[in-house]
């Protein structure tokens, strides 16, 4: 019974915290991201260049390759949700993973691939109006809004970021301490 409560718990907070993302103001919607970025290069500083090609198990992305998902995740999602060309060329649609397939997994590349892609959408969501963000747009079979496709990659990068706590902790790395404010 609890793990159930607990199963209902975990699913309406994820709802609620999808949800909510889309009703914060652009200018808080920029705050957070600024904070995710933050957040996503301590882990990125955190783990030793020794680590960036760590795998926990063989069939699982690599540290580097997590982290690059993330930033192919953010093009792909501020692109669509912009219409704005993708800086790397990739497409919804297209073969994903191309920071991943195409960055070398060296600290220093994929710091500053990952973090390029946070500029992206940081810059992105800066220059958009209030309007745009309302309006209704596609995501493969999905209709939502834009400002909602950058909560959906919001929640994305977070998980994705999330997973890799127990990479460092499997190198003997203390994860960094949250950054909620």
């Amino acid at each position: 019974m609890k793990k159930l409560s607990l199963l209902f718990t975990v699913l309406a907070l994820t709802f609620v915290s999808s949800s909510v993302f889309a009703q914060f103001t652009q200018s808080q919607m920029v705050a957070e991201w600024q904070r995710a970025k933050l957040y996503t290069k301590s882990y990125l500083d955190a783990m030793p260049e020794d680590g960036y090609g760590f795998k926990p198990t063989p069939e699982i992305r690599s540290f580097a390759q997590q982290m690059l998902h993330i930033a192919d995740a953010n093009y792909i999602f501020a692109t669509v949700a912009s219409d704005k060309p993708n800086p790397i060329g990739e497409t919804f649609g297209s073969s994903h993973d191309v920071n991943e397939k195409t960055v070398s997994p060296t600290k220093g590349a994929t710091t500053k691939a990952v973090m390029d892609s946070y500029d992206f959408v940081i810059s992105t969501l800066q220059n958009m109006t209030p309007d745009q963000l309302q309006e209704m747009t596609k995501f493969g079979k999905h209709d939502i809004t834009r400002g909602g496709l950058f909560g959906k990659v919001f929640e994305h990068q977070t998980h994705q970021r999330g997973q890799t706590t127990i990479y460092l902790r499997l190198k003997g790395v203390t994860p960094p301490a949250e950054i909620l404010f």
